[in-house]
């Protein structure tokens, strides 16, 4: 099998604690490129103790899309592929054979030479015990040539070439996030303002800021600026529009307007009927209200679902315990205590050591004796 030539590229700033684990994590790649923004610890001698090529631009104002494109510029032009991540980011072993494989094995669906971008799996957040919570298909593995990062946050990189662009899927190319607890994102949000400021028109950039909007606890605003977003044109990616129609649900409830939050998850649920959050979150709600009919009817539906998502955010509450031990708790409160024991046993077996599951089950088999 032919080889390719891998270059992991990074930027960082101020961030010398996490360097060792992400070189160990990176090391399959045959260069690492690291755009260091400004440092005032010792990240930058430590990465080049550890063998990485670092170059130092320090970018004013601060947008991410700047700084990943001057990063890009310093990868040498005869990489095959780029690898981005940031230096709190940790692949499993055996990444670069996965994606050597996935790559080279690729046959593309047009005729003629196609331009490929990458797909793996990436855990953004982990649970204590180290399993995945939220989970997404990640973007970030691309070709050399033709491809720029775009949007000052919560950027992406683009194709401008010409060639048909297709996505190889890297089956079994994980990548984990360790993400500082006390690292500002004060940031983003003033760059979302900016972003949209800059193109209006933007449908992806107007999502975030009022998913931002709703991170802030500026309920009216996020409801504002996402229903804006519903009305753009080009806003037709129907797991996006879910999204949003969850967060204008659930900013509505935090508003005290439960009839509309009712209302907006019902859409969202329509508009996506495939992907378990609408009816988790729907059901995490009514569980709130103590609407017991209503957490049991979506916690059934949500366990129908047996699939996660490729294309959209999972949430980890949607396929940890929570959809069981939410339906065993409106089972009970609706008498339904046969089905109620079949759940709680369920949601035990996802969380074998939960003391408030394992209190729960011994109450479910107390009441179906009596």
């Amino acid at each position: 099998m032919k080889k390719l030539k891998i270059c992991v590229y990074a930027i960082c700033k101020n961030e010398a604690s996490f360097v060792d684990q992400w070189i160990d994590s990176m090391s399959e790649a045959d260069l690492i490129v690291v755009t260091d923004t400004g440092s005032e610890d010792d990240t930058v001698e430590k990465l080049k103790k550890r063998g990485a090529v670092v170059y130092i631009d320090v970018v004013k104002p601060w947008r991410f899309d700047v700084a990943r494109n001057i990063s890009l510029d310093h990868v040498p032009e005869d990489v095959d592929i780029c690898v981005c991540t940031d230096l709190d980011e940790r692949f499993e072993p055996g990444w670069r054979s996965r994606l050597e494989e996935a790559w080279l094995k690729y046959k593309p669906r047009s005729k003629g030479a196609v331009a490929k971008t990458g797909r793996y799996l990436y855990n953004w957040s982990l649970k204590k015990d180290g399993t995945p919570d939220i989970q997404f298909y990640y973007f970030k593995v691309h070709e050399r040539r033709d491809f720029r990062w775009k949007c000052p946050v919560h950027e992406f990189i683009q194709y401008c070439g010409k060639k048909p662009l297709e996505t190889v899927y890297i089956e079994g190319m994980v990548l984990n996030h360790h993400p500082d607890p006390t690292k500002s994102r004060g940031s983003y949000l003033p760059l979302l303002e900016l972003a949209v400021k800059e193109a209006p028109d933007d449908e992806r950039m107007r999502y975030y800021l009022g998913r931002e909007y709703m991170y802030k606890s500026k309920w009216q605003e996020s409801i504002n600026t996402l229903m804006e977003y519903l009305q753009l044109p080009t806003a037709r990616w129907c797991d996006e529009r879910c999204a949003a129609m969850r967060w204008i649900a659930k900013s509505y409830y935090r508003m005290g307007s439960s009839k509309e939050a009712y209302r907006w998850y019902f859409k969202a649920i329509a508009e996506v009927s495939d992907m378990r959050d609408s009816y988790v979150e729907f059901a995490k709600m009514c569980y709130e209200l103590k609407d017991w009919p209503m957490v049991y009817f979506l916690t059934l539906e949500a366990l129908k679902i047996k699939q996660k998502s490729r294309t959209f955010v999972n949430m980890g509450y949607s396929w940890d315990y929570t959809p069981e031990d939410l339906c065993a708790i409106a089972s009970y409160r609706l008498g339904l205590f046969t089905e109620s024991l079949e759940h709680a046993k369920a949601a035990l077996l996802t969380a074998p050591d939960n003391e408030r599951l394992k209190s729960n089950l011994k109450l479910i088999q107390a009441a179906q004796i009596k």
